[in-house]
């Protein structure tokens, strides 16, 4: 039996509650006691902080982590099954690669948790998949499957079919692509609900099944949308069938923030270290996390990793804090609130008794550039740690 870990004079922020100077106790995997006054039990592993902080590990929504693999060129791209504008039913779970780089620089930027999406090269893009960043196949890394739906509204869908001359060529013609497959998936759970189980089970419909499931609220709607206007079809398109609507990206959200804070919409911003790259994102700014979050938005920050490299996650938030976000929301934004949307929040996201030991020991305040993460634990079992020596993170194998 793997002897308890205690982790003991550290700075600890918990992320949902009060920050302390103490001890965290793992054992089995999960937290099992946090606090100022907390002993290391007997026979513990102990690891001496000397005031370095401890967090829990961070969190990233939106990733292509693992389909879009870095360097690979078109044999590492798994992202867009571009040959149909609905392919509600396919699942990033299949095409992720564990070996893939990004795994190991998300641990050395202190992620440990990511949502891995399909692209937004379809109206409806397919199943989403939340994992840890460290396994030896990706079944074992799994949190929850499947956590959510894409889909995509915008320049992306209108491009790609655009140029094939084939339907969606326009916005007005992506939202009737979305619409209609959510008039059949609704179809279709009709049938099952009022037809012979054993004569249904004869004609499964993988599409609609998957959109079933969004429909009986079992996991999100994923919602790419950049600008304003597409931000309110998405709305629009969410109350006329009434399922629960995540917004991806959200540019423009800031120009729409009291509609969507009044309709607890969650927006997903990012990435916010790129050029703007093309129209929708004419208003991309460091600013709106603050402003979004200001109107009382629940906001998390994403990288699109490879879009912005994984291990950048910290530093989103960092210069989102330079310029108008609250410190203690930036953490937020990167940790609870993306375990939320993702679905995974009683396990993951904060230091809390009985969640999962995915810990990060950082050599200071990790909204400063200049501190990095020093260990890696997840669900107590160390997996990187930092040579000061060589001036390297090692990834234990997987």
């Amino acid at each position: 039996m793997t002897p308890p870990l205690a982790i003991t004079g550290a700075h600890v922020v918990p992320i949902t509650g009060t920050p302390f100077d103490g001890t965290v106790v793992v054992e089995d995997g999960r937290i099992t006691a946090l606090g100022p006054d907390v002993t290391a039990p007997e026979g513990a592993t102990v690891v001496e902080a000397g005031g370095r902080w401890v967090l829990p590990g961070f969190v990233d929504a939106h990733t292509h982590l693992g389909v879009h693999e870095e360097g690979e060129g078109w044999a590492g791209l798994d992202t867009n099954e571009l040959t149909d504008p609905v392919t509600a039913h396919v699942r990033a779970i299949d095409a992720i690669n564990p070996e893939e780089l990004g795994f190991d620089d998300a641990l050395a930027g202190g992620v440990t948790a990511v949502n891995i999406n399909p692209g937004s090269g379809n109206p409806i893009g397919g199943l989403t998949v939340a994992i840890r960043t460290h396994g030896r196949t990706v079944d074992e890394m799994v949190l929850r499957s499947p956590s959510g739906l894409k889909s995509a509204l915008g320049e992306n869908p209108k491009r790609v079919y655009g140029d094939k001359k084939q339907t969606p060529s326009t916005r007005l013609g992506t939202a009737a692509v979305i619409r209609a497959a959510f008039a059949e998936a609704q179809s279709y759970l009709d049938k099952l609900a009022h037809d012979d189980p054993d004569k249904a089970a004869t004609a499964r419909d993988l599409k609609s099944e998957a959109i079933g499931m969004v429909l009986r609220h079992e996991i999100p709607w994923r919602q790419h949308s950049h600008r304003a206007d597409d931000i309110a079809t998405a709305l629009r398109i969410a109350e006329e069938f009434g399922y629960h609507l995540v917004i991806d990206h959200g540019t423009e959200a800031h120009l729409l923030a009291d509609v969507l804070a009044a309709k607890q919409i969650p927006v997903l911003i990012g990435p916010l270290f790129t050029s703007r790259s093309k129209v929708e994102l004419r208003r991309r700014s460091l600013a709106n996390p603050g402003k979004l979050a200001a109107a009382g938005v629940e906001i998390s920050i994403i990288t699109d990793h490879p879009v912005v490299p994984i291990n950048f996650l910290v530093h989103q938030a960092t210069l989102s804090v330079k310029e108008g976000l609250d410190p203690e929301v930036a953490l937020r934004a990167i940790t609870i609130h993306p375990a939320k949307v993702m679905g995974v929040d009683d396990r993951i996201g904060s230091l809390e008794v009985g969640k999962d030991a995915d810990l990060v020991l950082w050599s200071g305040d990790p909204l400063d550039v200049l501190q990095r993460a020093e260990q890696v634990w997840l669900q107590g079992r160390p997996v990187y740690h930092y040579d000061h020596e060589r001036r390297v993170g090692v990834v234990e194998p997987r």
